[in-house]
């Protein structure tokens, strides 16, 4: 039901099902990593009524933190890991996401993505507590509940222009052949862009 994406790594579209509602990914914490996209796979659906948080945790500490949702009108988004804090196993302080990415990969531990799914207004009450974080308020926690006249870009629309700005990217080849590192070079800077500016797609100039 549910795919997972880091920049020079190839798709995992196979999370462990722990329940019914409740999925993870095991991700190698090296090389380190920055961000993560979370999606729905293709022709898949929720459950009526249900949305699903993203969590991570980063060993050695065995708290989840609550990154964002996706759900319905928002079938896929990007999180920023870096610059989280978390507690470490001992409880010495906060530790910065790239070093616990540096410890987990010291224990042999697996970095872990929960994705869980929840009725909408109990996902919508964790990611208001979520943006009153203030240091890990962003716009790609926030759901968005497409009703067709509040001014946002369908997420179809925003699927195309996220297709067509990697073709012609990679059109600029030349060729019919691409190199995969050519891929990986259009996703290192779409995912720049996306963090610099969230609202570039919702252009039509994209």
């Amino acid at each position: 039901m549910f795919g997972l994406i880091i920049s020079g790594r190839p798709v995992d579209a196979a999370p462990q099902a722990i329940t019914e509602a409740q999925y993870a990914f095991k991700i190698p914490p090296t090389p380190p990593f920055s961000h993560i996209v979370v999606f729905q796979l293709p022709g898949t659906q929720l459950p009526p009524g249900t949305a699903a948080t993203v969590y991570v945790q980063i060993p050695p500490s065995q708290e989840f933190k609550l990154l964002g949702g996706i759900g319905p009108g928002k079938e896929s988004a990007i999180f920023k890991v870096s610059g989280l804090k978390s507690a470490p196993a001992d409880g010495d302080g906060d530790v910065m996401a790239d070093d616990m990415m540096a410890n987990a990969a010291a224990a042999g531990g697996d970095i872990v993505v929960g994705i869980s799914i929840e009725p909408v207004e109990q996902v919508e009450a964790q990611l208001a507590t979520l943006k009153t974080g203030a240091s890990q308020s962003t716009p790609s926690t926030a759901m968005v509940r497409h009703s067709g006249g509040d001014g946002r870009v369908a997420t179809k629309v925003l699927a195309q222009r996220i297709i067509g700005n990697a073709f012609n990217f990679l059109a600029s080849f030349g060729s019919d052949t691409v190199p995969l590192k050519a891929f990986q070079d259009w996703w290192s800077k779409f995912e720049k862009k996306v963090e610099l500016d969230p609202s570039f797609l919702e252009r039509e100039d994209v």
